[in-house]
């Protein structure tokens, strides 16, 4: 076994969102950053990068499988073909991304990635696991054509990195390049929620796709970042699976075949638009957040570095760990970022999820030294201790809820 050095895209990924917010600040652009926003789109992309590590090789293994039973051509590996495969990706992502905004189902992964009404690298993090398998999916015509998976992998990492450093503000219009690349200024576009930019430049690489099928568009007017109608929550949960829960109650309230295929498989600008309130206040996500200061933003800055140092840790030293330890690391990150969107959303259940993230930790560790008999002892105490010092109010008082900003 090998380490996997992929795992130093993710701290890489840190360092120039950290420039990208020193710069932003040099030139007193607050608006290109929010703490809370950030943070948010952070969740999503460790959630992401986490659940890729258990089916990513996957993704090979279909390609390969594909590409060994059923490539129509036999496609050489010559410098040429390269180009041709990069063009190819692209085309296939075009449409991948276009059918992305225009069917519900495919709307539901692909939301997650538009939510964010700050546009900045961070963003680009916003890419979910249902997501990642849909656009695998798609990816699939390339071996079936007949290009190889090593090649394809090759490309999709370019592919992936190139996307990267088209989410930000700072950088302006690329004269001569915007007729060629999807620039920045170009996919802010597609970012935008901007009636005359709705549906716009879907490419990843090219703008030639945009201009063939008739969805491309100039940065005119600066845009308006995020969805046509935001949701109102930083809660990891209820940006993952608000629009699923939004397609289940559309088909529910849907009469007729016809009703019911066009609520999962139907154009997203046909939703109902007042159902996803109706959701907000069954689910308890429309709490609206005063303008104020997280007094627990240090409380949260650490647990997002020890799940970034775990999650680069597994990621480079996956093929070692044994599947106890996986499913460990799997647990207590997925649960520590839900316990982050808890604290920016002031959810007053989240003492109750540091208890029981307290009791996985000390249950795994007793498991790891053939122990898990003596958990209930930690359990007493920890009982004891919320009933002698009311641990619950010192956590309120301490870590929890925001102070006006002044």
């Amino acid at each position: 076994m090998t380490v996997n050095y992929l795992a130093f895209a993710i701290p890489a990924f840190f360092i120039f969102v950290f420039i990208e917010f020193k710069i932003a600040r040099h030139q007193k652009r607050a608006e290109v950053f929010k703490y809370e926003s950030t943070v948010a789109n952070f969740s999503v992309g460790i959630a992401e990068r986490l659940l890729n590590l258990f089916i990513a090789a996957s993704f090979y293994q279909t390609y390969n499988w594909v590409y060994t039973n059923y490539a129509i051509f036999d496609i050489s590996t010559k410098w040429y073909v390269w180009i041709l495969l990069l063009l190819a990706t692209d085309l296939v992502w075009y449409w991948y991304h276009r059918l992305g905004h225009e069917i519900n189902f495919l709307w539901a992964a692909h939301i997650v990635h538009h939510q964010s009404e700050e546009f900045n690298l961070s963003a680009a993090a916003r890419i979910t696991t249902i997501q990642a398998i849909f656009r695998n999916v798609f990816w699939c015509i390339l071996p079936l054509i007949g290009f190889h998976p090593n090649m394809i992998i090759a490309i999709l990492l370019a592919h992936g990195a190139y996307s990267f450093f088209t989410h930000t503000q700072l950088i302006g219009k690329l004269g001569w390049l915007e007729n060629i690349l999807i620039t920045p200024s170009l996919h802010g576009v597609h970012h935008a929620s901007d009636e005359k930019y709705l549906d716009k430049n879907y490419g990843d690489v090219f703008v030639f796709w945009d201009k063939l099928f008739g969805t491309f568009q100039k940065e005119e007017e600066a845009p308006k970042y995020g969805l046509t109608h935001p949701i109102k929550s930083y809660s990891f949960l209820w940006q993952h699976f608000h629009y699923y829960l939004e397609i289940a109650e559309a088909y529910k309230r849907a009469n007729g075949f016809k009703a019911k295929w066009d609520a999962v498989f139907g154009s997203p600008a046909l939703m109902d638009q007042n159902i996803r309130p109706i959701l907000e206040a069954r689910y308890y996500q429309n709490k609206k957040q005063e303008v104020a200061k997280p007094k627990f933003k240090i409380y949260l800055n650490i647990q997002l570095f020890i799940v970034v140092a775990m999650l680069t840790t597994a990621t480079l030293f996956y093929g070692f760990l044994t599947p106890v330890n996986k499913v460990a690391i799997l647990i207590f990150i997925l649960v520590t970022l839900i316990n982050i969107g808890a604290l920016l959303e002031q959810r007053k259940w989240i003492y109750y999820l540091e208890c029981f993230r307290l009791i996985l930790i000390f249950g795994f560790f007793f498991y790891t030294y053939n122990l898990l008999g003596f958990l209930i002892f930690p359990v007493i105490i920890l009982i004891t201790l919320e009933r002698a010092f009311s641990l619950r109010k010192l956590y309120m008082k301490h870590v929890f809820e925001y102070v006006k900003a002044r």
